[in-house]
């Protein structure tokens, strides 16, 4: 027992430190990639340290206040690594007391270079290179003490889907392939990757994978008719429209339809593994159940879990939108315009498409699984 507890702690360290790895090559190639001489009209993002706060008030900017400081800095990152250079935080954009320095301060400074040759500095943000480590472990940590070896192979299967995200899905959607098919091929790759690494090579996932790939297509054809026929364009969010002035040919529609699969696939891949070990847990238990009683105990199941992965998916989408909400009761509008608005439909079709998608994936599911252990019996 010792020794095992010894391995787990072992896995846990290899894992904190590949992780430690991982961040310190991104941040080193972060502070070597900024020209050494930047010309007229350039920028980069550096690192710096607050030195000391020379002075702290509130300014009037138009109808309203807001903090300012003016900061002492010493760069530690590009050409200029090494000189003090002072700051002013509050003149340009917005900002509140959460987001005031203080010295000792770890911060993100953008460096640009004028016209006229002269240096501009700004800072825009804390580091939180340190937090954000110590979050991984904890989270680490805690998966691997409560799950063991299948909390470990949890975290291999999300560690494999950030490489197919940032190594396929991005990549392919920026050389202009459909966001679609790519979403879909991605989308399978990684649930396929991950449900074969947490639960084995096994008719149940067999039966997950192929349910979780037969509801993408629905969900996508589906996602495809509710944008074309809602006339949504996929400019509702400041993203596609920052990729569209950055000189990226996108297909606008494309990447919001590859959103809504992306988004739907983690609630989905918790209903495709339930509904197939269901039904087999229910074959195992009684193989003497006919086909539509073990399909008619296994939508028992799932319709309690499609109340709560509605509902769940629903609560996701509005707190990712709850700004948004804001916006719109503090400049209220009748709610017939609000729900005509292009970044508000897009939420609604995400919501009710996405929950479309869940609430065929249990059916689908489910007979899958009954044809599979019933012709085993």
């Amino acid at each position: 027992m010792m020794r095992s507890n010894r391995t787990w702690w072992l896995v846990v360290a290899l894992i904190a430190v590949a992780i430690l790895v991982l961040l310190g090559a991104v941040a080193g190639r972060q502070r070597l990639s900024p020209a050494n001489n930047l010309a007229p009209g350039e920028s980069e993002s550096i690192r710096a340290r607050v030195l000391e706060v020379l002075e702290e008030t509130t300014i009037d900017q138009g109808e309203f206040s807001q903090p300012y400081q003016r900061l002492r800095l010493l760069l530690s990152g590009g050409p200029l690594a090494g000189h003090e250079v002072e700051v002013e935080h509050g003149l340009l954009g917005f900002t509140n007391e959460s987001r005031m320095f203080q010295a000792g301060d770890r911060v993100l400074v953008d460096h640009a270079v004028t016209l006229e040759g002269g240096d501009v500095f700004l800072v825009t943000d804390f580091v939180r290179t340190g937090p954000l480590l110590w979050l991984t472990l904890l989270f680490v940590a805690a998966t691997v003490a409560l799950s063991g070896r299948q909390g470990l192979r949890s975290l291999l299967g999300m560690g494999f889907s950030l490489v197919v995200i940032a190594s396929f899905i991005v990549p392919r959607i920026l050389a202009g392939w459909n966001p679609v098919l790519v979403a879909i091929a991605g989308s399978v790759v990684m649930m396929g990757a991950s449900l074969y690494l947490v639960y084995g090579w096994n008719r149940k996932a067999h039966v997950a994978v192929a349910g979780l790939f037969v509801t993408l297509v629905l969900t996508g054809l589906l996602a495809f008719w509710s944008v074309h026929w809602t006339r949504l364009s996929g400019f509702g969010s400041e993203e596609a429209s920052f990729l569209h002035t950055a000189g990226f040919q996108i297909d606008t529609q494309g990447l919001l339809l590859a959103g809504i699969i992306i988004g739907t696939l983690g609630a989905l891949d918790d209903i495709a593994v339930g509904q197939s070990s269901t039904i087999f847990e229910l074959n195992n238990a009684n193989p003497a159940l006919g086909w539509r009683e073990l399909f008619a105990h296994g939508m028992t199941v799932g319709r309690d879990h499609i109340a709560a992965m509605v509902n769940t998916l629903f609560l996701a989408y509005v707190g990712a939108s709850l700004p948004l909400l804001l916006l719109f009761t503090v400049f209220a509008e009748p709610l017939g315009i609000t729900l005509n608005r292009g970044i508000v439909a897009e939420e609604i079709v995400r919501t009710l498409v996405g929950s479309l998608g869940l609430l065929a994936g249990v059916p689908l599911t489910t007979a899958l699984a009954v044809l599979v252990a019933r012709h085993r019996s």
